[in-house]
């Protein structure tokens, strides 16, 4: 039993209480990118950037721990935490790549993959412990989501949220699809 606890319970270079805070931050920053996305119906929304920005943050944390694990530590073994950015980004790429579609001679979701990406690099800064980085970046969303989307509407560049179906027409409304994010 001792072995388990001692399995379970790994010391970290990183202290516990550290690694659940950058976790906590990342669930917290990803929120912040997600909700915009949610607010407006998106398929990808508040969970969905929430899960991407979480899970990127423990696999940062992961590879910084790993390299300072002493079984990990052997001449034949090399560990490389660049690694992991690339895996963060090429796996939130490719869900980022399935929220854009093209229907009617547009192009949509692109905003959507890209927040979900920038959820994963938010995800990654807060798990290797660049927190200035990852506030400042979710900050910047908010300002390029938010404040821009309505500037965008103000010059007549896009259509008012509602109207992008046509004359005035408002989207349908989310229904249960079996969809983990369309689920309530």
């Amino acid at each position: 039993m001792d072995q388990i606890l001692a399995d379970i319970l790994v010391s970290t270079r990183t202290p516990y209480p550290v690694i659940f805070a950058r976790l906590c931050g990342a669930i917290l920053l990803g929120a912040l990118i997600g909700i915009e996305r949610e607010k407006r119906q998106r398929p990808a929304g508040l969970r969905t950037h929430i899960l991407v920005s979480l899970a990127s943050a423990i696999f940062a944390v992961v590879a910084v721990e790993s390299v300072h694990m002493t079984s990990l530590s052997g001449p034949e073994v090399r560990i490389d935490p660049i690694r992991v950015v690339e895996a963060v980004t090429a796996g939130v790429a490719f869900l980022a790549a399935g929220m854009i579609v093209f229907s009617k001679g547009e192009v949509k979701g692109l905003t959507t993959g890209a927040g979900m990406w920038l959820a994963g690099a938010v995800g990654i800064s807060v798990g290797f412990g660049f927190w200035l980085i990852a506030t400042f970046a979710a900050v910047a969303s908010l300002i390029v989501l938010f404040i821009l989307g309505r500037m965008e509407v103000a010059l007549q560049w896009k259509a008012p949220e509602g109207e992008e179906n046509g004359a005035g027409e408002h989207p349908a409304p989310r229904t249960p699809s079996g969809s983990d994010d369309h689920s309530r």
